[in-house]
C-alpha cells in the first residue's frame, strides 16, 4: 500500500467544492479570514517585488523577521527566545513536519485530543508514526487532563490553544500540568499556538512560559490575515536548532521569500487589535444566533470557530451538512473531519465572513430547520 492511501481525506474540501456550484453560497466552512493584512504588509510586498527579492533566504528565514518574532514573545509573554531557535516555514504545515520529525522515532506515537485538527494525524501517518487519541469534552471545556497521558506510552503530545474546532483555550494551570506530566515521562510537548491573538476577554498562555523544551508553532495565516502567503514558524529547544535546520533545508530549502518580507510589517499592533475586535463582534453575533438553532456548549474563547451540536436534528454530520448545503446553499464543516469522539453530531461554523453575510446564512438555516 502506498503511503498516501493511509491519509484520511479533508472532508471540508468536499463541502468547498460543492459550495462553489452555487453563486449565492454562504460560507461558514473555511477557516481563513476575509480581512486583508495590514496596509503596511501590502506595501512591504510591493517594495520586495520592486527590489527583486526573489532568491532563497537562509533555511531558518530572514534574520530580521526572526528578531521581530523574538521581540513579540518578549513583549507579549515575557519570555526571551534566542532568534537562532526560530525557523520560518511554509505555513504551519512545514512546522508540524519539523516538530514531528524531531520528536517521533520510527513507529513512534503522537498523542492528540479528539476532537482536533485532522492534519495532525495525517502528517504523523505520512511519517509512519502512530497516533493515540485522547477524548475531551465540554465538561472540561475540551481540555486534556494530565492524568490521561500518564502511562500512555506516547512519544510526543500535540496541544492546540486556542483550539480548532472548538474555540477553547487551555488555562495556564492546565498547560503547566501537562508540561510537567510530559517532562516526568520523557514526552515531547508540541504547542500549536496559531490562533494566539484571536482571544476574547482573556489571554492565551504560551508553552514557552513554562518550558524551554517545548516545541511552539505559530504563523501568519490567521491573526495576521495572511493565509495565502503560506508562512509559519516553529521555535525549537536549543539542542534541536541544528537538526531542525537540516530538516528545513531538505524538506523545503526555505520559506517563501516575498512572504517573509511582507511579514516584516505584520506586527502592526493597532491594526491587529482592530482585527481581534472585529472577530469578537462576529463571534458574539454568531454565538447568539446559532444558540437559538443548535446546542452550543460554551461561547468560544478564541480562534474563529463555533462548535455546534446538531443532535436534535441528526447524528450524521456529513449527511446533514450536505443536505443543508443543497437546500439552503449554506456551507459548514462536518464534525467528523475532526475525530471520532461524538463528532458525528457536530458542525463547525467559522465566523470568518462579515456579519451581514452570516446573518443571511442564519436566516436560511432557521427557515429550513423550521420546516424540516
Amino acid at each position: 500500500m502506498n503511503r498516501y492511501q493511509n491519509i484520511r481525506p479533508f472532508i471540508v474540501m468536499d463541502i468547498v467544492r460543492e459550495a462553489a456550484k452555487f453563486d449565492d453560497s454562504i460560507h461558514f466552512e473555511i477557516g481563513q479570514p476575509d480581512l486583508p493584512p495590514s496596509p503596511a504588509v501590502r506595501q512591504a510586498l510591493q517594495e520586495a517585488v520592486a527590489e527583486n527579492r526573489f532568491s532563497y533566504t537562509e533555511s531558518r528565514g530572514l534574520p530580521a523577521l526572526r528578531e521581530q518574532i523574538r521581540a513579540n514573545y518578549a513583549r507579549h509573554y515575557g519570555v526571551e527566545v534566542a532568534p537562532e531557535r526560530i525557523l520560518l516555514t511554509p505555513g504551519t504545515s512545514g512546522a508540524f513536519l519539523i516538530a514531528y520529525g524531531l520528536t517521533l522515532p520510527p513507529n513512534g506515537t503522537l498523542g492528540l485530543t479528539d476532537p482536533s485538527y485532522p492534519c495532525y494525524e495525517n502528517f504523523a501517518t505520512f511519517l509512519n508514526a502512530r497516533t493515540k487519541l485522547f477524548p475531551v469534552g465540554p465538561e472540561e471545556t475540551y481540555q486534556l487532563r494530565a492524568e490521561q497521558i500518564r502511562g500512555s506510552g506516547i512519544d510526543a503530545l500535540q496541544i492546540s490553544s486556542p483550539a480548532n474546532p472548538t474555540g477553547n483555550i487551555y488555562t495556564p494551570e492546565r498547560i503547566e500540568e501537562l508540561i510537567a506530566a510530559c517532562r516526568a515521562e520523557s514526552i515531547a510537548y508540541i504547542s500549536d499556538e496559531l490562533y494566539h491573538g484571536l482571544v476574547y476577554g482573556q489571554r492565551a498562555a504560551s508553552a514557552l512560559q513554562f518550558s524551554d523544551a517545548a516545541y511552539v508553532i505559530n504563523g501568519f495565516s490567521k491573526y495576521y490575515c495572511m493565509p495565502g502567503q503560506r508562512l509559519g514558524w516553529i521555535i525549537v529547544p536549543e539542542d534541536k536548532v541544528r537538526p531542525a535546520e537540516i530538516l528545513a533545508e531538505n524538506l523545503f530549502i526555505s520559506a517563501p521569500t516575498l512572504s517573509q518580507y511582507g511579514a516584516l510589517k505584520a506586527f502592526d499592533e493597532q491594526y491587529l487589535d482592530e482585527t481581534r475586535r472585529e472577530f469578537e463582534r462576529r463571534r458574539d453575533f454568531l454565538y447568539g444566533e446559532l444558540s437559538t438553532l443548535f446546542t452550543v456548549e460554551f461561547k468560544p474563547q478564541g480562534a474563529f470557530y463555533l462548535w455546534a451540536d446538531i443532535s436534535r436534528y441528526s447524528t450524521d454530520s456529513y449527511a446533514f451538512a450536505l443536505e443543508m448545503l443543497e437546500k439552503t446553499h449554506v456551507a459548514a464543516t462536518p464534525g467528523i473531519d475532526f475525530g471520532k469522539n461524538g463528532t458525528n453530531h457536530y458542525l463547525r461554523f467559522a465566523y470568518t465572513r462579515d456579519i451581514a453575510h452570516m446573518a443571511e446564512g442564519v436566516r436560511r438555516m432557521r427557515e429550513w430547520l423550521r420546516g424540516r
